[in-house]
């Protein structure tokens, strides 16, 4: 893949999904904050391919760092810097972000672009219309392999 600018994105560890997007700005993120930051980083993705930027599992589970519009869309034909939109959830304690940090990861998939034909109906599914919520939030007894 092509890029431009200062930090390429990196895998840590071989097999990784995910490449490591950096910070090219130094802050505090107060409780509650969001804010665009820098990567110093574009990209040239092949034709049929879309970058999807993601948070960091250990920015989330110890200091409550997200993204706002997670996962980021890059689109193949986006030449412009990557930015993350972090987001403190923590609501009482601020967090350091300095230059060359880890803020994000960017997973790079191919992508299909579906044909759109508009019907009068839609055929059945078992799920039907069953949407937030419907298929439950708990184990069932059938599922434990118990009896209810």
């Amino acid at each position: 893949m092509l890029w431009t600018g200062e930090n390429p994105p990196g895998y840590a560890h071989p097999g990784d999904a995910g490449a490591d997007l950096v910070s090219t700005e130094s802050f505090e993120l107060a409780p509650g904050e969001r804010r665009l930051v820098g990567t110093g980083v574009s990209i040239a993705l092949p034709e049929g391919h879309a970058a999807f930027v993601v948070p960091r599992s250990g920015l989330a589970a110890k200091h409550g760092i997200t993204i706002v519009n997670a996962p980021g869309t890059v689109d193949s034909g986006y030449r412009g810097e990557v930015k993350v939109a972090l987001l403190n959830t923590d609501a009482t304690t601020p967090y350091t972000v300095r230059v060359g940090d880890r803020i994000a990861q960017m997973i790079v998939m191919p992508v299909a672009q579906a044909v759109f034909t508009r019907v009068d109906a839609l055929p059945d599914s078992v799920r039907g219309q069953g949407g937030f919520g419907s298929s439950g939030y708990g184990v069932t007894s059938e599922q434990e392999g118990t009896q209810a």
